[in-house]
């Protein structure tokens, strides 16, 4: 690498976020000693100003530099100003990689970095069930080891919602077989690890079906993952709400339902949700906001159950009677 390359890095995922970085900073050292190239700051201790005048400083044991400056969102727009004076007019021989690791990062920022040349890159998984099977099919494309079609079907559906976990995994198959191994779902299982959390809407797409034993399995998901009872019913409340709403409002298609939801953007979800209301009819949604209220009224103990029994109840029962 000859330098003067800056990459800007944004993202809540914290693994995510480090692989992209780790991804970065080798593809700049390149074939240098990362001992004699790297200069790099993180934590609580350091100023944008350490990290400019590394940045200038010309390359003493290389022919480049590789500055790496992380957890850059606990820094206020003034403390900014170093940072970005040096983007007004970079060293040629420095290469910057920069960490935004929550928030939006500022606009004056990106400016600064955009008209280096520089490249922005969002580490985290992108939102929506479709750019998620998209960001994990090229991910899955470019893994050191050459799964088959049920391996890449276990994987996706063992992960779930944490993508993140994904990179380490990856990583875990090719320590195990080899760079270019050919594997199968058998061969993948065993090095998994737990199973991971699922996002809401497939509790709420199983309720739906009337599959009232994906529902529980989903719930299992969830539980192993964390997520509050209290969680999971606001998550099927919504969702009962929005046909309630829609139920009598005449709503002919998607987009109407959207415009009677409030929602923007993807149409999706409102389409989801008149399909729903369709199928339960106005006395189905009835029974199922009178099952709700007896299961936030049986949350506060008047039954006695636990918080988690009395959710899976109420969502066997939502499902059963959606067939």
């Amino acid at each position: 690498m000859a330098g003067g390359t800056v990459r800007l890095i944004s993202g809540s995922d914290e693994i995510l976020s480090a692989e992209a970085v780790r991804s970065a900073v080798a593809g700049f050292v390149g074939d240098a000693a990362r001992a004699d190239v790297v200069d790099e700051y993180s934590g609580d201790e350091y100023t944008l100003n350490d990290v400019a005048i590394a940045a200038s400083t010309p390359p003493m044991l290389a022919t480049h530099r590789v500055v790496v400056a992380r957890g850059l969102s606990r820094f206020g727009a003034a403390e900014l100003v170093p940072l970005i004076a040096w983007l007004d007019d970079p060293c040629p021989t420095t290469d910057l990689v920069l960490e935004w690791d929550s928030g939006r990062v500022p606009r004056p920022l990106v400016e600064a970095v955009e008209a280096t040349g520089g490249q922005r890159v969002a580490s985290d998984v992108p939102g929506g069930a479709r750019n998620r099977r998209t960001w994990l099919e090229e991910r899955l494309a470019e893994a050191p080891v050459q799964l088959d079609v049920r391996a890449r079907a276990a994987i996706s559906e063992h992960l779930g919602n944490e993508l993140g976990r994904l990179g380490a995994v990856l990583e875990t198959l090719e320590a195990v077989f080899g760079k270019g191994a050919r594997l199968d779902a058998d061969d993948a299982l065993p090095y998994l690890g737990a199973e991971g959390d699922v996002p809401p809407w497939e509790l709420t797409d199983a309720i739906d079906r009337g599959n009232v034993g994906a529902t529980l399995a989903v719930l299992q998901r969830m539980w192993g993952a964390g997520r509050h009872p209290l969680v999971v019913t606001a998550t099927v409340s919504n969702h009962i709400t929005r046909m309630a709403r829609l139920d009598g409002a005449n709503a002919a298609n998607e987009k109407e339902a959207a415009a009677v939801l409030g929602l923007r953007g993807s149409t999706f979800p409102a389409r989801k949700a008149l399909d729903a209301c369709r199928r339960r009819g106005s006395d189905g949604i009835a029974r199922a906001i009178e099952q709700l209220a007896a299961a936030d009224v049986d949350m506060r103990g008047r039954s006695g159950l636990d918080a988690r029994c009395v959710a899976e109840i109420l969502c066997a029962r939502l499902a059963a009677s959606a067939r």
